[in-house]
């Protein structure tokens, strides 16, 4: 607020904070979104006594509805894919890269990405070209399209964390996992706009494999990586979980796998992780970024996750950490190195989606079952008024 008032330049709107207020709402579909917001949370005491994959069956279709119903609140169903159609942030997004993508073939895209991509939206640059192989492959050149498979992969994340929860977790406070990762605030606001909340179930479901069988958790670790970086946080996260021993073993099997991956990768398209990298870290660098000083954004960027992971979630994920659980430490860890790191100053309410999941896994150690609906409450509440008062742009 200081540094506000004495018109230094943070770099957002409103900062930490990577948009501003704008209102806005659609009422009869306001109505709808409280409507499947009670009706979800009056399903969840029922989930209870379901079979596990039944059970992760009814997260996934809950986690759904929600994100459909409040991202409908603003504009009605023509706002689901608004951040990659009408809004000023869509020439930032993956769609206008697909032409040069479509123009030179896929094999030359991916031979010659460290030249190409600084031609690229801001988006497609500052990501490997994973995402925009999918659409190039899978013929989706529409929003309609994109939001599509954003929303049915993204909301994978949700009984993805509900398979973490059960390697660290008892049964009861696994589901209450996964029940919080279907109303977590973030997801809810950006699970049907933003890519990075598939990229978070790509990184969620790395994780839980990771856990179960160490091998196959770092083949699909490293797939995830060529979709986003930061995805190997995940790995991270879950090498942090152990006593030392631990933390290297799935250290060297990760670093393995990546390193198997992209060397495959390079003998058979040519892609040179070694020479992307710099190219990516410069056109950051140039961007936005650049206006946005380290040393308020050290503290800002954990500031708007964890206000936008949900305020209940971040509550119980702080007195976990309180008490040492080793989830929570392992997620403490991994916020502090990306905020050290300085490559996400800003609009981590959307990039550190993939931190939602493990999240979640963390405060459902010592949510108290008896609360949790109003723990829902809470959460639905806070993403209805988001959505409603912010322009939040994903």
């Amino acid at each position: 607020y200081v540094l506000d008032r004495r018109g230094e330049r943070l770099g957002t709107p409103r900062p930490p904070l990577a948009f501003d207020v704008d209102r806005a709402a659609s009422w009869p579909w306001v109505l709808v979104a409280v409507a499947v917001l009670v009706a979800a949370i009056a399903v969840v005491p029922r989930l209870g006594a379901m079979r596990p994959l039944t059970f992760a069956l009814s997260t996934l279709g809950l986690a759904l509805a929600v994100r459909l119903a409040v991202g409908a609140a603003r504009f009605g169903p023509e706002g689901w894919d608004d951040p990659w159609n009408e809004s000023f942030n869509a020439k930032n997004e993956y769609l206008p890269a697909l032409p040069g993508l479509d123009s030179v073939g896929a094999g030359h895209f991916v031979d010659h990405f460290d030249t190409i991509l600084p031609a690229l939206p801001v988006h497609a640059a500052g990501h490997p070209p994973g995402l925009l192989l999918l659409l190039h492959w899978l013929g989706l050149d529409t929003p309609a399209q994109g939001t599509a498979l954003v929303v049915a992969i993204g909301a994978l994340a949700v009984p993805a964390t509900y398979l973490i929860a059960r390697e660290l977790l008892d049964e009861e406070r696994a589901r209450i996992a996964g029940v919080l990762s279907a109303f977590a605030c973030g997801t809810t606001l950006y699970g049907v706009t933003s890519a990075d909340v598939l990229f978070a179930a790509l990184g969620a479901g790395a994780a839980a494999l990771l856990l179960r069988r160490p091998a196959a958790g770092a083949a699909v670790l490293a797939f995830a990586s060529f979709f986003s970086y930061a995805v190997v946080a995940a790995g991270a996260w879950v090498a942090f979980l152990g006593p030392p021993r631990f933390t290297v073993r799935i250290a060297l099997i990760t670093g393995s796998g990546l390193v198997l991956f992209y060397a495959l990768l390079y003998a058979v398209a040519g892609f040179e992780l070694w020479e992307v990298v710099p190219a990516v870290e410069e056109v950051y660098r140039e961007s936005v970024a650049r206006v946005r000083p380290y040393a308020f954004w050290l503290f800002g960027s954990p500031a708007a996750f964890l206000a936008f992971l949900g305020l209940p979630i971040t509550w119980y994920a702080a007195r976990a950490l309180g008490e040492g659980d080793r989830a929570a430490v392992a997620l403490a860890i991994v916020i502090v190195i990306s905020a050290v790191g300085g490559f996400t100053k800003a609009e981590t309410e959307r990039i550190w989606l993939m931190y939602v999941p493990l999240a979640c896994v963390a405060a459902a150690a010592v949510v108290p079952p008896k609360k949790l609906l109003w723990v829902l409450a809470l959460l639905s509440v806070q993403a209805l008024l988001t959505e409603l008062v912010f322009g939040t742009v994903w």
